[in-house]
């Protein structure tokens, strides 16, 4: 059987038909199927034991770097952590995923995936000794350090999977949660870093660090651990469970702790500006291609899915462009400005709920949600309620 991407998922199951549109169904107030949506209380108390984990982590911080150059990391650390904010913002304007799993893969990487991974260094430190030696750095940079740190935030993707399977739809989803992940993680490493360089070298040293990792690499973390991402949500596309993600996903993985090590190697075997200009300069442009192209797909997705609701009379085939493109959005949310009361908003909240039941319909035909169908109906009425809003008088 052909697909029409490499990145469709089969048709698991015959889906509901779509009632014709002058059965609309009575608009509704309240957000769409609030009470399947699942993860909820799971990311609570994931991020309830991580503010536990945070408090270990500041106090090893105050500890061994004292207050005052970790505060200036932290400052000199938010810099490049809003840079990379900004840019995973407009990767995932497409379908934004919910704040509380933000959040989570945000303090996964930040808290958990530093805490395991010093946690690990000290193990290792005390079952092999402190070793100062050239080869014990190559080591520890290049191939401990690479494995570590990736697995401990590939853990915090795979925790997502499970507790959110809903939320973790495919390529795009992975990416995003991969890249926060990741963010996290260079958020708390660049702290330790800075407030190193500041006590070890003053501002000289610290800015000059400051370059290397906020200014040249400020997407290094964010780009590993996305492949672990993309990896977790092509299964995901796929239908997989959480036990039939480990394969795809340690494929993945592997990817990751390869580019970890290809970096890290970079920056202390070879000439490092020679091979970021001619290697990761390259990659990076890679990973920005494959991005447009994988937010490509999600628009290919939601325009056939809003394609057979138009089908059914409930959208008509220029609203369907205008819901299914960047430029028909556009257009769309300058047209909603112009009406009276000015309905941007409107517009704005008749997109997201068009675009999530385009989503719905795609878990409806591949079987993998039993409440795809109940998402559907609720999101039909928001969508019937906001197109009647945006055309009234």
């Amino acid at each position: 059987m052909s697909f029409p991407s490499p990145f469709s998922q089969p048709p698991a199951v015959k889906p509901s038909l779509i009632p014709p549109a002058a059965y609309a169904p009575t608009p509704v107030t309240a957000p769409p199927a609030a009470r399947h949506r699942n993860g909820g209380s799971g990311a609570i108390w994931v991020l309830g034991a991580l503010v536990l984990v945070m408090v270990g982590v500041i106090g090893y911080f105050l500890t061994f770097l004292g207050p005052g150059s970790s505060l200036v990391g932290m400052i000199l650390a938010l810099i490049p952590l809003g840079v990379v904010l900004g840019a995973v913002r407009i990767v995932d304007r497409w379908e934004p995923e919910p704040l509380r799993l933000v959040i989570l893969a945000l303090a996964w990487g930040a808290i958990a995936s530093v805490a395991i991974a010093l946690l690990v260094d000290a193990l290792l430190s005390i079952v092999l000794g402190v070793r100062d030696t050239v080869a014990a750095e190559i080591f520890g940079t290049v191939i401990q350090a690479p494995i570590v740190e990736e697995i401990a935030k590939g853990l915090g993707l795979l925790l997502i999977f499970a507790i959110a399977r809903r939320n973790f739809d495919g390529p795009v989803d992975g990416v995003v949660y991969g890249a926060l992940v990741g963010a996290g993680f260079a958020f708390t490493e660049n702290i330790q870093y800075f407030a190193i360089s500041l006590l070890e070298g003053g501002v000289e040293q610290a800015g000059a660090t400051f370059f290397v990792r906020g200014i040249l690499s400020p997407f290094a973390h964010v780009m590993f651990t996305s492949v672990t991402g993309f990896a977790l949500g092509l299964a995901a596309r796929r239908g997989a469970t959480v036990g039939g993600a480990m394969g795809p996903g340690l494929l993945g993985l592997a990817g990751a702790i390869g580019l970890h090590a290809l970096w890290n190697g970079s920056a202390l075997l070879g000439d490092f500006f020679a091979l970021y200009m001619t290697l990761q300069v390259p990659l990076f442009v890679g990973f920005i291609l494959g991005v447009v192209a994988l937010r490509k797909e999600e628009a290919r997705l939601t325009r056939a899915r809003l394609g057979d609701y138009a089908a059914a009379g409930w959208f008509t085939p220029q609203e369907v462009d205008m819901l299914a493109t960047p430029r028909g959005r556009k257009a769309g949310l300058e047209w909603a400005r112009t009406l009276r009361g000015d309905r941007t908003d409107l517009m704005k909240g008749f997109i997201r709920d068009a675009t999530a039941l385009a989503a719905a319909r795609q878990r409806a035909i591949t079987g993998r949600d039993p409440h795809a169908e109940a998402d559907e109906k609720d999101l039909l009425g928001r969508t019937a309620a906001a197109r009647a809003a945006l055309f009234r008088p």
